[in-house]
């Protein structure tokens, strides 16, 4: 089938008069390359169908929200049998206590659980539990680590003010120099420190943290009678089946959740030690869909999936597949590719491609023959990408890299991330 994209580019010119800018946040195709599909009409298992009909291999799985697959029957079915009972009431339903149950038991640092919307909201509310434990200002942050996009957060200062960083400080993320220095810095003042499982941020190869850096962290906030926070929004399920430290050997007192721990359905999570139930059980955060019933119902499917089956290995391989089917064409071509991170969310850069137009020109073949990558965000597995969507998505990186090779002499950088990254 020939790809279009005449509907696409009807939608984007009426989004444009109601919307601003065309769209916002991450779902904004304004950094992609400029035929990227903006508006997408269904999806199954691993494949999604854009509003012009064209069908795509999809390795951005909503940005991370599916993790079994788009419309995974199950969770549908658990789903809708709470749907039918009812979702948002006036006060929650029982399968709140069953699912606040069920992840306790399955997150080994975790005894009490709270439910709400967004990662933002999961990381934020930990942020002021952290502060009510001890009554305390000071919150540790890497420097470029992505926890959401709330004013102390976001990373784009537009509307930001001085105040509303008042009390974040950075450190140099796997330093552990820095962090400690952090501490130093502001000591009998430090509230929180947060973490992500390994770095991943847009535009930049991912690595993992340093397990000695990982247990110094730990360290430091028991000296300073400090939380610990991991922030397992983004990776959370799709490198272990517990908190992404525990492999480190270290426990956090709080861990974010989100994206994919109901399939797709809205939800996200805060789970913490016993230490810090007192301080959250004092602060008041709230939402009024915070407590809707249906994406509980989902989640609790969810983690059974995770707890039961083999999801995680299934991901792993596809993963792995995919990574090395992708690195034997790069060089065949004559292409040097950077594949880092886990295989379960694989960032892929290519060498000598500083204002990154070799991708952007690649991902755009990709996307046009059906497959749909990203020039600088980290993707993700399902375990609908089974082997049919892995081989499928490598003969169309193959006459990519060729059509590529062909027209190098061609290829210009993104306007925008020009602009952006100050190119």
């Amino acid at each position: 089938m020939t790809w279009k994209n005449n509907r696409q580019l009807d939608l984007r010119e009426r989004a444009q008069k109601v919307i601003p800018g065309g769209m916002y946040g991450h779902e904004s195709t304004k950094l992609l390359p400029s035929d990227f599909p903006q508006f997408f009409d269904r999806a199954e298992g691993a494949r999604i169908w854009d509003a012009d009909g064209n069908e795509y291999v999809d390795f951005m799985c909503a940005y991370g929200p599916s993790l079994l697959g788009y419309g995974f029957k199950p969770v549908e079915e658990a789903a809708a049998s709470q749907r039918a009972r009812g979702d948002t009431l006036t006060g929650p339903s029982d399968v709140m206590i069953d699912l606040a149950e069920q992840f306790v038991a399955q997150i080994s640092h975790a005894d009490w659980a709270m439910f709400c919307k967004n990662g933002t909201d999961a990381t934020s509310m930990a942020m002021v539990i952290a502060r009510a434990y001890r009554d305390r200002k000071t919150i540790l942050c890497a420097k470029g680590a992505y926890h959401g996009a709330a004013p102390w957060c976001t990373p784009r200062m537009a509307g930001i003010t001085p105040g509303d960083r008042a009390n974040i400080v950075y450190f140099e993320y796997n330093d552990a120099d820095s962090l400690a220095d952090a501490f130093k810095q502001h000591e009998g003042d430090v509230a929180g420190v947060f973490a992500t499982p390994f770095r991943h941020e847009v535009f930049a190869d991912q690595y993992v943290v340093d397990a000695d850096y990982a247990q110094l962290a730990r360290r430091l906030c028991d000296e300073a009678d400090a939380l610990l926070i991991v922030d397992e929004v983004r990776a959370g399920f799709r490198i272990a089946r517990d908190c992404s430290w525990e492999s480190l050997g270290v426990r956090p007192d709080l861990s974010s959740w989100g994206k994919c721990i109901a399939n797709g359905y809205p939800i996200s999570a805060l789970l913490g030690s016993e230490k810090a139930r007192t301080a959250a059980s004092t602060v008041y955060v709230t939402g009024s869909f915070w407590f809707q019933a249906v994406p509980m119902a989902a989640a609790l499917k969810t983690l059974e999936v995770v707890r039961t089956t083999d999801y995680l290995e299934q991901i792993q391989r596809s993963g792995q597949r995919l990574r090395d089917g992708l690195d034997g064409l790069a060089k065949a071509h004559g292409f040097g590719l950077r594949q880092t991170g886990p295989a379960t969310m694989p960032q892929i850069l290519f060498e000598e491609d500083r204002d990154f137009r070799i991708g952007y020109g690649w991902v755009t073949e990709c996307m046009k023959r059906g497959v749909i990558f990203s020039p600088y965000h980290n993707m993700f597995l399902s375990t609908g990408h089974g082997d049919a969507e892995i081989d499928f998505s490598l003969e169309v990186a193959d006459e990519a890299f060729r059509a590529v090779r062909a027209r190098n002499a061609e290829l210009e950088p993104h306007p925008v991330l020009v602009a952006l990254l100050g190119l």
